[in-house]
């Protein structure tokens, strides 16, 4: 039997290894159209590749994905976080968690990884065939043909394996729609916001724990760290939110009002009272030299302008008024967002092959095509 994976990314690279795993005798062949493997597994994490996450309970961790959760518990239950955690570990690739529940290997390099996979290709005598740029199958005979880029040369496979990532243009898709797959369009997804008219941007490095993210006028709303940039916002809270509302911001043009809740806390009387008491006890302090809620002095510095207070008054001298104004912008400040920043290499899509239409999620076969297979961001899910 012989077996062409598309793609030499993640996807790609472990679906060879688990084909020849559980097909000893098979020949399999990894295709990649550049000449470069693992790419995005190199510069994942800021370099350090995230290799999974600690949450370990099949339903909760597919509610981290705003498309293809119902289909993804299925899937889940073949392979799973805690699944990961042990094939990397019992390859020698010591992991970690972070505090906000990520997992890393214990080197902070996804050199880690990269050397992992490969030494496992190998070891299982798959076959690597860079600068093979597919770009049309054909069924026949039960078997597939696979055709390349710039040749009329076909090779003929008993299985493929289509893992070749997302496409920001459904003309990525087209040689397999052409085949009758549904294609769900690409959008952006995972970007930060752009925010070039807003002075907060003078303040980029800033973070804060535990923000609260909104877009007005919609539904979005998540939660997490949050990163202040000199473009704009970025960081956990950001990115959910760019993940949940792909679609909605994708139609809106990247152009709303950005909503923040600073502090994580809705109960304005009991924010009244710790703010009421914190200047109480500090009444003859400068109220810039009084920081609530643990905020960064630069940020706190920013919100006080925002709220309209001069940071050289003193604590005891504000009236209930102006408390209120202030606790107004630490739980709703708002922000003109005009276009998203998206790491060219880091490009996450929304969109991609149907799971609904196209794919029988409990082998990832092409409901269209036999003996085809998907795995990775082709597929309409993202996190």
């Amino acid at each position: 039997m012989k077996v062409a994976v598309i793609g030499g990314g993640a996807a790609g690279f472990f679906s060879a290894i688990h084909s020849k795993i559980n097909h000893p005798h098979a020949e399999v062949f990894i295709l990649e159209k550049t000449s470069k493997l693992l790419a995005k597994v190199r510069i994942s994490g800021g370099g350090r590749c995230n290799v999974t996450t600690s949450i370990q309970d099949n339903k909760e961790l597919s509610t981290c994905y705003p498309r293809g959760k119902n289909y993804l518990k299925k899937a889940l239950y073949e392979f799973n976080s805690k699944d990961t955690w042990e094939w990397f570990e019992s390859r020698g690739v010591k992991l970690k968690i972070e505090k906000d529940g990520r997992v890393f290997p214990t080197s902070n390099s996804s050199q880690s990884i990269i050397d992992c996979l490969m030494t496992e290709v190998k070891k299982l005598g798959i076959q690597i065939k860079l600068g093979a740029h597919v770009n049309r199958l054909k069924s026949q005979d039960s078997k597939i043909a696979i055709g390349f880029k710039g040749g009329d040369k076909v090779s003929i496979y008993d299985k493929v394996i289509v893992s070749t990532g997302g496409s920001p243009k459904i003309e990525g898709f087209k040689w397999l729609k052409e085949l009758g797959h549904v294609i769900e369009p690409p959008v952006p997804s995972l970007f930060t916001l752009n925010m070039p008219e807003e002075p907060i941007t003078k303040l980029m490095g800033i973070s804060v724990d535990h923000a609260v993210a909104s877009i007005q006028g919609t539904k979005l709303r998540t939660e997490g760290p949050l990163l202040i940039t000199h473009w704009g916002m970025s960081g956990p809270a950001i990115l959910r939110l760019s993940a949940e509302g792909a679609r909605i911001l994708s139609d809106m043009g990247y152009t709303c009002t950005l909503a923040i809740n600073w502090i994580n806390k809705k109960n304005v009387e009991e924010i009244f009272t710790v703010v009421q008491d914190l200047f109480k006890d500090n009444s003859q302090k400068p109220i810039e030299n009084c920081k609530a809620f643990g905020i960064p002095s630069r940020l706190w510095h920013h919100l006080l302008a925002q709220a309209k207070i001069n940071i050289g008054r003193k604590c005891g001298e504000l009236g209930n008024k102006s408390i209120h104004k202030l606790i107004g912008v630490l739980i709703n400040d708002t922000y003109s967002v005009k276009g998203k920043t998206t790491f060219k290499e880091e490009f996450v899509t929304c969109g991609g092959i149907s799971l609904k239409k196209s794919v029988n999620i409990k082998t990832m076969e092409s409901k269209v095509v036999p003996n085809l297979y998907f795995a990775g961001e082709i597929l309409n899910i993202d996190g």
